[in-house]
């Protein structure tokens, strides 16, 4: 069993409007061979503009299309043909994934010979199971999914229809994975949680008793680890995206549509609410409560939950954006301002005719 590639080949502007809607403006039967940025595109490519402060870039772009808003229309026809639309970067997303659809190697279904799946596992129709994979006894696996090569389905575990888990993903016993999902290389679904209990100076493991539950359309990036709970679940719940190298500890609850960059990290028991963000490298502390609609900035430590949606940023400590920016200008003059003071002290001393400070 062999995945087959779909040879790339150009299509015309036309057929692109005709699937994703749009108003063309200029020639439908201009051909596209590729997506490609706005400043280096060519004849061949289509590309897009959502920021206005690129506008300028409509001017020298050679692109063959260029996909904008309604209030940057006049600027892009004045250059060549244009899709008009009223949100330019979600179509460019879907443009993306019509591509894919169009390029990326499709699997065929069924099971490579050198997998290894227990007879009492359900495999759904459709399901397409790879090179060394393993399915464990009491697995399902639903409709239309994809199993990579090297990966593992363990005991009781379960896969949503039309999930594509590429190759060696791991999924422990017990845990479960919605519809539509997709998990890159090396995801961990239900490794043991972080927990031991200190005695004599040593660690005696406490064993992790609960599993993960995963909603649907829930992506995860290479090599992140979604650890199972102590006693309850941890649950990942609809839409969630992880970027690579993503830390969950045990017990933690995310909500819907939340959205964490790479090298995020949350400890156990953390509940974070619908459609939070964390920027890469932002860590939430255990058993914190981050309210729905707040979001981390890059590199900053929650270490107290926060109730109200927001933008949070900082190490020293974290808090509201606009009050964290001000004291960080205040911080980069804190040397100069101490001098200051000084002076100013001295002054001070030589008036009241004391003697100088050393």
């Amino acid at each position: 069993m062999q995945e087959q590639a779909t040879p790339a080949s150009s299509v015309s502007l036309g057929q692109i409007v005709a699937d994703l809607g749009g108003e063309l403006l200029g020639p439908a039967s201009h051909l596209i061979a590729r997506i490609g940025p706005l400043d280096s595109a060519q004849i061949d490519t289509i590309t897009f503009l959502a920021h206005p402060k690129y506008r300028a870039q409509l001017t020298t772009t050679q692109a063959g299309c260029v996909i904008v808003s309604a209030a940057m229309k006049d600027d892009a026809v004045a250059r060549g043909a244009a899709i008009v639309t009223a949100d330019p970067y979600l179509y460019f997303a879907r443009l993306t994934q019509w591509w894919a659809r169009r390029v990326r190697p499709r699997a065929v279904a069924g099971i490579h010979p050198s997998a290894v799946v227990d007879p009492s596992a359900v495999i759904g129709i459709g399901v397409t199971i790879g090179p060394l994979a393993v399915v464990e006894a009491l697995a399902v696996i639903g409709d239309g999914a994809v199993i990579g090569p090297h990966t593992v389905i363990g005991q009781g575990a379960r896969v949503g229809a039309n999930t594509r888990l590429a190759s060696s993903v791991n999924i422990a016993y017990g845990c479960a994975v919605g519809e539509r999902c997709i998990f890159h290389s090396g995801v961990v679904i239900g490794a043991d949680g972080f927990g031991f209990a200190p005695t004599e100076g040593r660690w005696e493991k406490i064993e992790q008793l609960g599993a993960v539950r995963i909603g649907n359309d829930v992506e995860i990036g290479a090599n992140s680890c979604v650890d199972r709970g102590a006693l309850g679940d941890t649950v990942v719940e609809d839409g969630v995206k992880l970027d690579n190298l993503v830390q969950i500890g045990h017990n933690v609850h995310i909500g819907a549509h939340v959205a964490m960059a790479g090298c995020a990290g949350v400890a156990g028991s953390a509940t974070i609410g619908a459609h939070c963000t964390v920027g890469g490298g932002g860590m939430v502390l255990g058993h914190l409560s981050l309210a729905e609609g707040v979001h981390v900035s890059a590199a900053t430590l929650v270490s107290r939950s926060i109730h109200q949606p927001g933008l949070y940023s900082g190490v020293f400590p974290f808090d509201d954006n606009a009050s964290w920016e001000k004291n960080a200008a205040t911080l980069r003059h804190l040397y100069s301002l101490r001098e200051r003071i000084r002076a100013l002290e001295r002054q001070q001393n030589n008036h009241d005719g004391h003697p100088q400070d050393s």
